[in-house]
């Protein structure tokens, strides 16, 4: 199999520019992403067809299937129920990990209407997460064939420890943050 794109560019450009800039002694002091997680929440009260629809699309997007998550306790005045489906979440980590950021950064991002950049928060502890309102963004996904478009947060975990660590990694490896 052949190295993602995004990683490559990651060894070859991101290691050597971060070794500089921050005055890195090892290869491995250099922060890198360690996983992706993309999480969608659903509406309770939808069909058990909309379950399946989202764990689909989410499938689609990320090349990995999904776990639905259950509500842990009931809660009367959302009419949510112990156990009921609330959302489905996956965690990407290698191989698929660079997949999804190099769509979503070369091909998703960009093709968003009046896009002006993502914020620059980060957690404090060198990890990003960020919205997406409207799933149609990536090019896997057929607009004409859906009935509902799908929310979903996408949480970037970096081994970076401080924010300005984590925003340069991200900067580097070509998040498009606003100015």
């Amino acid at each position: 199999m052949q190295t993602p794109e995004l990683k490559t560019y990651y060894l070859e450009k991101v290691v050597p520019a971060l070794t500089k800039s921050r005055g890195y002694k090892n290869r491995f002091q250099v922060p890198a992403v360690e996983k992706v997680v993309v999480n969608s929440g659903m509406d309770a009260s939808l069909d058990k067809n909309a379950v399946a629809q989202t764990v689909e699309e989410i499938a689609a997007l990320t090349g990995q299937q999904p776990i639905i998550t259950k509500a842990r306790q009931s809660i009367s005045n959302f009419k949510l129920r112990q156990g009921m489906p609330v959302g489905v979440k996956v965690t990407l980590r290698g191989r698929n990990m660079y997949e999804f950021l190099y769509r979503l950064i070369a091909v998703a991002l960009p093709g968003v209407r009046d896009f002006r950049g993502l914020p620059k928060k980060l957690d404090g502890k060198g990890n990003y997460t960020f919205g997406i309102t409207d799933h149609t963004i990536f090019p896997e996904i057929s607009v004409d064939s859906r009935k509902r478009t799908i929310g979903m947060d996408v949480s970037i975990v970096t081994t970076a420890n401080t924010n300005d660590e984590g925003q340069e990694l991200l900067k580097l490896i070509g998040f498009p943050f606003r100015n």
